[in-house]
């Protein structure tokens, strides 16, 4: 198919020409003398990233999956309690690997379309006066629904029940987008992932973790060895890693690092948040549909769900998008598979990157039966953007 492709799932995201470039290299030893001189900057800018200096960071070669597998293993036992919410396929499949690694997982189930709530985890850790719950798990972003949780809420719950559990928060759709503050938070681990707000291919998991966090460590037995964290950290002192790395996304990394960090945290997020509310004027002013998100207070500034009206289907939609217009949608997961299509907004993109995203979506819907005023969703967005200038 002649032309662009144009990606806009919730990861992975597009890869800035810059940092493909810097990707693509020659293959070298990952022993080498100048590894440590690679390495060693890229730990201390991911400290910066997540807002971290009390803190250590680590990347594993995996996704942010075996991040979540990595925090739990390294600080927590066998038969431990670990409490989460379950509103998303990833909050929901956490907190099933939980399960499969032989915790024992208190579930809230919540509503499809909204988030982590702070009453059900107050009420879970008020009982707990045994303080059985070692770890308190949060989705920071659901992609599945394009919901946000608030962090801080869960932090504050722990704070006044004086509970001590672990927080972990699974950060892979929000760290690098929005928001995410290690230290002010109270945050023990936090996983991402490359593909998503770094503007990397899918290949690195990245975890922080506290000082409660490695302290926890020194009594964990639980057996661990790729996914050792401490193993991790002391090796990744010398400038090197247990294992063969992929030197080659180290390299981009440290591109995608520089872009971030030249940008400013606090700009990458305003930019995050204005592009994605151009995204909701189309759907919702535009369009006239719903998101997935049942609230204001839910809305992602990753990623969109729209949901397609009563006796549609969204996976023609999807299929005709990619199919016809080389344009790549999110589908629906479980719960909401057909009912819903998803555009990510994340990680190297502006204004006119997102006009494509909408645009194609319209004349999807339209070659599927849905009706939509084409040309209304770019409008109600591009009156946004106008309106709410970068940078003012």
């Amino acid at each position: 198919m002649s032309g662009n492709h144009h990606l806009y799932v919730p990861g992975p995201s597009n890869v800035p020409a810059a940092v493909q470039q810097a990707i693509h290299c020659p293959m070298e030893d990952h022993r080498n003398p100048t590894i440590p001189g690679l390495i060693t900057p890229l730990i201390e800018d991911l400290k910066k990233i997540v807002l971290t200096e009390k803190g250590k960071v680590v990347f594993f070669p995996s996704s942010g999956t075996g991040c979540w597998e990595a925090a739990l293993q390294s600080t927590l036992n066998i038969g431990d309690t670990v409490l989460g919410a379950s509103f998303g396929q990833f909050s929901m499949l956490w907190l099933d690997m939980c399960t499969r690694l032989q915790f024992k997982a208190i579930t809230m189930d919540e509503e499809w379309g909204t988030g982590a709530n702070p009453e059900s985890y107050h009420r879970e850790l008020s009982k707990d006066k045994d303080h059985k719950i070692k770890a308190v798990l949060v989705c920071q972003n659901e992609t599945a629904t394009g919901v946000r949780s608030d962090v801080l809420a869960i932090r504050k719950v722990l704070d006044d029940l004086n509970h001590p559990a672990l927080l972990m928060v699974d950060g892979v759709s929000s760290v690098g987008s929005y928001e995410f503050r290690m230290d002010d938070w109270g945050v023990d681990c936090v996983v991402s992932g490359s593909q998503k707000g770094l503007m990397l291919p899918a290949g690195l998991g990245i975890l922080g973790v506290s000082p409660k966090a490695l302290e926890a460590m020194k009594s964990s037995t639980y057996p661990t060895c790729y996914f050792d964290v401490q193993d991790m950290i002391a090796k990744l002192e010398t400038g090197f890693t247990p294992y063969t790395p992929p030197v080659n996304l180290l390299r981009g990394m440290r591109v995608a690092l520089d872009m971030l960090l030249e940008e400013g945290l606090e700009n990458v997020w305003k930019r995050h948040h204005r592009l994605a509310e151009g995204t909701r004027r189309a759907i919702l002013d535009g369009w006239g549909m719903q998101l997935c998100a049942k609230e204001e207070k839910w809305y992602s500034d990753t990623v969109s769900a729209i949901v397609v009206p009563e006796g549609e289907d969204a996976v023609p939609v999807i299929s005709t998008a990619f199919n016809t217009y080389n344009l790549a949608l999110g589908a629906g997961l479980a719960k909401v598979a057909g009912k819903v299509f998803r555009i990510g907004h994340l990680g190297d993109l502006n204004e006119l990157m997102l006009c494509s995203a909408i645009a194609g979506s319209e004349m999807a819907m339209m070659s599927n039966g849905i009706k939509v005023e084409l040309g209304s969703g770019i409008a109600a967005a591009s009156k946004y953007w106008l309106d709410n200038p970068s940078g003012a």
